[in-house]
């Protein structure tokens, strides 16, 4: 919050740059360091699964992911270090490492990507950015945003268009393109709550735009930020630990 308050006299001193919306909106997201748990409820035509999980975070650097339920993922841990990935499952007791052309795939068969759980790419640093203009979205006045990615970023989009809250920053909306620039998922934000020091949107809801009926909704239940974690805590040793 003290980052907003620094940097929104230069929000008005260089004309709104959309470099810095996209950055203060991140970094009011994440935090220094970000401590949660939630609940991913997985719709399909003909059914829905729950998986409820912890996360852990610290920067763009470093992200843990604990599964807690369902019984049969129990105790599976998704771990991000830099630009390495791996998914430890406790049934098999292996480590696998997850390959860079693995983080368009969905996430526990969800509409969510690896790279969209784990931040694997940044939004600030991968992308360059554009307004192009100004829409209302669930009744916040929003700057919408174009982030195409860098000649030389890995990223999984080939373009994502971000609709930020003027005056909160809350990334309200955001659409996900392929090489092709063809839409393939769409992101809203809804549910504003207090989440210790900051208000921020607790439902985030993903739908593909190619499978009708389908939807992946990401309830936050309790957040933290700015905790003491240091980088030991993010180790493939703790991945069996961590509770």
């Amino acid at each position: 919050m003290v980052l907003v308050g620094l940097l929104m006299p230069a929000l008005h001193t260089f004309s709104q740059d959309a470099r810095i919306i996209v950055q203060i909106a991140n970094d009011l997201a994440m935090g220094k360091t970000s401590m949660g748990e939630m609940t991913m409820t997985i719709e399909r035509p003909s059914w829905t699964r729950a998986v409820s999980m912890k996360s852990w975070s610290k920067g763009t650097d470093y992200y843990l992911i604990l599964i807690t339920e369902p019984a049969r993922d129990k105790g599976q841990v998704f771990l991000k270090r830099l630009t390495d990935m791996w998914n430890f499952m406790p049934s098999i007791n292996r480590m696998i490492k997850i390959p860079p052309s693995m983080m368009s795939q969905s996430w526990m068969g969800s509409d969510f990507t690896n790279n969209d759980l784990v931040k694997m790419n940044s939004l600030v640093e991968d992308y360059t950015h554009k307004i192009l203009g100004e829409e209302n979205v669930g009744g916040y006045d929003c700057y919408k945003i174009e982030l195409i990615p860098k000649e030389d970023a890995a990223v999984v989009w080939g373009k994502i268009v971000m609709w930020i809250a003027k005056n909160e920053f809350y990334e309200m909306k955001a659409e996900f393109f392929d090489e092709d620039m063809k839409l393939v998922n769409t992101q809203t934000a809804s549910d504003i709550r207090l989440f210790g020091d900051r208000k921020l949107p607790a439902r985030m809801e993903m739908v593909p735009a190619d499978k009708p009926g389908n939807k992946t909704i990401l309830q936050m239940k309790n957040m933290q930020f700015n905790i003491d974690l240091p980088d030991s805590f993010f180790s493939q040793q703790n991945m069996q630990k961590v509770k």
